[in-house]
């Protein structure tokens, strides 16, 4: 089988928490139900999916609640784990540490959760990255998110004027300085302001994936986020998929191609 450029990073549509894992959470059912639903970037695993021979893709196996693949291993390396959402969370969406997440873990207990739900992901993501520079001389991931249409309480770095949930955008796409390159900035910009009603750089949330491995050290990795508003494609109090589920994931999933499209000529001449 051919191995694609193409890196598709599925971190946070998880619901899964295993069963030996929830009595560390001191929500009842219904309240981390309700976590999950605010939490998880969900159907992004739908709307994302692109076939094995057009992309790999890398997805963490259980809920960012158990443990999120996209944060520093060590709590003092991590500036989310201020707000009590480190690689293992605290607390919930409203940030209040009187009203926790989970209850304190022994050191045994995290270290069993990063060794079985943590670890493992990161180097899932290396070995594809990895994979793709050996065949191919360049790798593209394109890091999947989703966001609410109103903003949770614990986004308390969003600027005032994204508050407002009108201002926030249909797409938002995360960058790096390093990892992405202003022809993939403007490949993104032309594919998805082709087919949303609005798009924005870094807002509300900025930043993308790339393994520690390659970070500002392999220019060969470019990297870029997509992250889409809820509102679109699901209803957020049901948690349900819209009737129109399936015409926006074809307009991502198009989108995507266009960005792999894009990288191709370089690819060659690397």
């Amino acid at each position: 089988m051919t191995t694609p450029d193409l890196v598709l990073h599925d971190p946070h549509s998880s619901t899964v928490v295993p069963d030996g894992v929830r009595d560390q959470f001191v929500l009842s059912d219904a309240e981390l139900e309700r976590e999950l639903l605010l939490m998880t970037d969900r159907y992004v695993d739908d709307l994302f999916t692109l076939p094995a021979a057009e992309a790999v893709t890398v997805r963490h196996g259980v809920s960012r609640l158990v443990c999120d693949p996209e944060r520093f291993e060590r709590d003092e390396d991590e500036e989310m784990a201020g707000i009590g959402m480190g690689v293992l969370y605290t607390r919930t969406h409203a940030g209040d540490p009187e009203k926790p997440l989970r209850r304190e873990l022994s050191g045994e207990e995290r270290r069993t959760l990063l060794d079985a739900y943590y670890r493992p992901h990161p180097a899932r993501l290396e070995r594809a990255t990895s994979n793709a520079l050996g065949v191919h001389g360049r790798c593209l991931i394109v890091d999947a998110h989703s966001f609410p249409q109103r903003p949770l309480p614990y986004e308390k770095s969003i600027r005032p004027e994204d508050r407002r949930w009108k201002h926030r955008p249909a797409i938002c796409l995360g960058t790096d300085g390093f990892h992405t390159p202003l022809w993939l900035q403007a490949a993104a910009l032309d594919a998805f302001e082709a087919r949303f009603e609005s798009v924005a750089f870094n807002s509300p949330f900025d930043g993308t994936i790339v393994p520690m491995r390659f970070y500002r050290r392999d220019a060969r990795v470019c990297s870029i986020m997509i992250e889409v508003r809820r509102d679109q494609y699901m209803d957020e109090q049901a948690g349900q998929k819209l009737p129109g589920f399936d015409e926006v994931a074809a307009r991502i999933q198009t989108a995507v191609r266009e960005l792999a499209a894009a990288a191709a000529p370089l690819r060659d001449l690397a």
